[in-house]
């Protein structure tokens, strides 16, 4: 039995090692003198991509909703990375006002952005303060808003770069104009709204990188893997005891998780790829709706109606 044990055991580090832990950053490059926002940046893979954006000398934001978790977090990578250059920035992207507020602020208090890491997603049931589906609006619409605010300070400090971190669960969602952005009430309307979620995410990289052709801003969908996160903190109770042990078998830690964010941030030489899906450092190819053009632009200009950019 011992024997047949550690055959399994030594069977599953092999597939671990080889198949889900993913392909990790080897690059060198440097950041000093630059400037980082991440969302979400104060746990999970936008927290290990700050610890390793620190350590390459960056000036780094973490922008996110609670204030003692943030200031904990760059205090923690303050004194792992030796780089004291790491600070708190309030943003709640559950509310619209509040993304206003924090670009204000940044633009305010920072003269430089190179970097702009759209970093935090949930899953969580309900509506926002501005009346819009939580899931959806969190990840998707404002982070849209915020990436428009930031987009002349991005131009001033060019070559600069927008990455927003996408998954591979934009195989199961659709583009449904009309309802994308309405509540659902159960838990299976949520994940869907999720999965729509990270659709749009990839949809409007594609068509931010065709308007901002000759800016020298480039941008990057991003597919972290499975990675065991926070995100699962919503999921019905019931549901935990399963998604423990599937988190612990099959998802990487936040570490290997924050690797292609990390190579989409700091990898030289991938310029002509902006607009496009990166996993495991490399290029790869969505969903052929991922890809769809039409569909791109038409969710963009919804979205401009949605969080005020333009008149409905």
């Amino acid at each position: 039995m011992l024997a047949g044990l550690a055959l399994l055991l030594g069977l599953y580090v092999l597939f671990y090692y080889n198949f889900l832990k993913g392909t990790r950053c080897r690059n060198e490059t440097g950041l000093r003198g630059r400037t980082v926002i991440i969302t979400g940046g104060n746990t999970g893979i936008g927290k290990a991509t700050a610890l390793d954006l620190a350590r390459r000398g960056a000036r780094v934001i973490l922008a996110c909703r609670n204030k003692v978790r943030g200031e904990c977090a760059a205090f923690d990578i303050r004194r792992e990375s030796g780089n004291n250059e790491v600070l708190f920035m309030s943003l709640d992207l559950a509310d619209l006002n509040s993304v206003r507020t924090f670009a204000d602020t940044f633009l305010r208090s920072e003269p430089r952005l190179d970097i702009l890491i759209n970093n935090a997603g949930v899953i969580h049931t309900g509506r926002s303060k501005d009346g819009f589906d939580l899931t959806f609006q969190v990840n998707q619409l404002s982070h849209f808003l915020l990436t428009h605010l930031l987009l002349d300070r991005l131009k001033r400090c060019t070559p600069s770069r927008v990455l927003v971190v996408a998954s591979s669960a934009h195989l199961s969602g659709k583009i449904d104009i009309q309802n994308i952005h309405k509540p659902g009430e159960s838990f299976l309307q949520t994940f869907l709204s999720y999965c729509n979620s990270k659709l749009a995410n990839i949809l409007t990289v594609r068509e931010l990188a065709n308007r901002l052709k000759g800016t020298n801003i480039t941008c990057y969908a991003i597919d972290p893997g499975f990675v065991r996160t926070d995100i699962f903190q919503n999921f019905p109770i019931w549901l935990k005891p399963f998604l423990f042990l599937i988190t612990w078998l099959i998802c990487r830690d936040p570490t290997d998780g924050a690797q292609t964010s990390i190579y989409c941030a700091t990898e030289e030489g991938i310029e002509m790829f902006s607009g496009r899906y990166f996993a495991n450092c490399r290029l790869k190819e969505p969903t052929p709706l991922a890809r769809d053009d039409a569909v791109a632009k038409k969710l963009w200009e919804v979205s401009e109606t949605m969080v005020g950019l333009t008149a409905s």
